[in-house]
C-alpha cells in the first residue's frame, strides 16, 4: 500500500505536538461513510479510499503508541510502528464482518509496537517463548501488585508468586528483574520530554490501559473462551446460529450472496442478522463471563 508516503511523519525536529495537531486535522468517519471507504479498498483496491481510512485514525495509532513510552525508545520511531500496524489493519480489513476499523486496528497497531520493542531491546531475544515476552510486558505490573517494587533481587516467596501467575520458571523470573533493573536499561534511567524533563523510565514502564500481552495469551485462557463461545451459541435460533457461523467462525467465510440465495432473502437481509447474531452472542458471553468471575478473560 503506498499510503504511507503521503502520511505525516513524526520526527524529532518536527516535535510531538506538532505532530499530534497536525493528526488532528483529519476528520473521524461516520460508521456509513467508514464502511463505504473499506468497501471501496477491499473490492477495488481504492487508494485514495485507503488513505482516508489510514488518515482517520492516526490519532488511536498515536494513542496507543503513548501508552509505550517507557521502554527507552524514540516516540517517533514507536508512532511510526504504530502507523506501519495500522496500515496493515486497513489493508486486511472485511468491512462485512460487522467490526469498527478502530476495533480491528487496535490489535494490529499494539501487534507491530510490540514486534518493534522486542526488536529493539537486546535482552529479549526473537527466539523468546510467548511466555517470556508476556512476563517482560508484565513484570512490573505483577512486582506492583504484590508490592515488590524495591530495588534489587526479588525475595524468594515474591519470586514464586509472579512465576505462577505468569506462566514462567523462577528462574526466568530473576534473570528478567535483573535485566529490567540493571542491564540494558535502568528503570530509574529519566526520560525527556517536552512537558517534564525529570520523568522517570519506571513511571511509563507499563501501559495501564492496555491488555500488552493480549498477544500472547496462554491456551488455557483460549480455551476458556471456547467454552463460553459454545455454551453462548444457545442464545441464537438455528438461523442465526448457522449465519453466524458461516461468516465469522469459518474460514474462509460464506458470502452474502451465497447466504442470501440458501435463506431467500436479501444481501442486507441476512448482514442485519449477522449483526444482531453477534451483538446477541457478545451480550451472553459477558454474561456468562461475569457469573463466573471470569469478567476480564471474555
Amino acid at each position: 500500500m503506498s499510503t504511507y508516503a503521503n502520511l505525516p511523519a513524526p520526527s524529532p525536529e518536527q516535535g510531538l505536538n506538532r505532530y499530534l495537531q497536525e493528526i488532528r486535522k483529519f476528520p473521524m468517519l461516520e460508521p456509513e461513510e467508514e464502511f463505504m471507504l473499506a468497501k471501496r479498498w477491499a473490492d477495488h483496491q481504492d487508494t485514495e479510499a485507503a488513505h482516508t481510512l489510514v488518515t482517520s485514525h492516526l490519532r488511536l495509532a498515536a494513542k496507543i503508541a503513548m501508552g509505550y513510552r517507557g521502554y527507552g525508545l524514540p516516540q517517533a520511531e514507536v508512532i511510526s510502528e504504530a502507523n506501519v500496524g495500522l496500515m496493515q489493519a486497513v489493508k486486511r480489513f472485511d468491512p462485512d464482518k460487522g467490526f469498527r476499523l478502530a476495533t480491528y486496528a487496535m490489535w494490529w497497531i499494539r501487534a507491530s509496537i510490540q514486534e518493534y520493542i522486542l526488536r529493539s531491546w537486546s535482552l529479549v531475544k526473537l527466539g523468546t517463548t510467548s511466555a517470556q515476552k508476556k512476563l517482560f510486558f508484565n513484570l512490573r505490573k505483577a512486582k506492583s501488585r504484590i508490592g515488590a517494587l524495591e530495588e534489587g533481587d526479588l525475595r524468594p516467596e515474591n519470586v514464586a508468586r509472579i512465576a505462577h501467575d505468569l506462566g514462567v520458571t523462577e528462574d526466568e523470573v530473576i534473570s528478567m528483574n535483573r535485566r529490567l533493573s540493571g542491564g540494558d536499561a535502568s528503570l530509574n534511567a529519566t526520560i525527556g520530554t517536552e512537558e517534564d524533563s525529570s520523568t522517570q523510565w519506571q513511571d511509563w514502564l507499563e501501559d495501564e490501559g492496555a491488555d500488552q500481552a493480549g498477544q500472547y495469551a496462554e491456551a488455557d485462557e483460549m480455551s476458556v473462551r471456547r467454552e463460553l463461545l459454545a455454551e453462548a451459541m444457545d442464545v441464537l435460533n438455528d438461523r442465526e446460529k448457522d449465519i453466524l457461523t458461516q461468516r465469522r467462525l469459518t474460514e474462509p467465510s460464506v458470502t452474502l450472496e451465497d447466504l442470501s440465495g440458501v435463506y431467500n432473502v436479501s444481501r442486507e437481509r441476512i448482514r442485519q442478522i449477522e449483526v444482531r447474531a453477534f451483538e446477541k452472542l457478545q451480550k451472553r458471553m459477558q454474561d456468562l463471563a461475569e457469573e463466573r468471575g471470569l469478567a476480564e478473560t471474555a
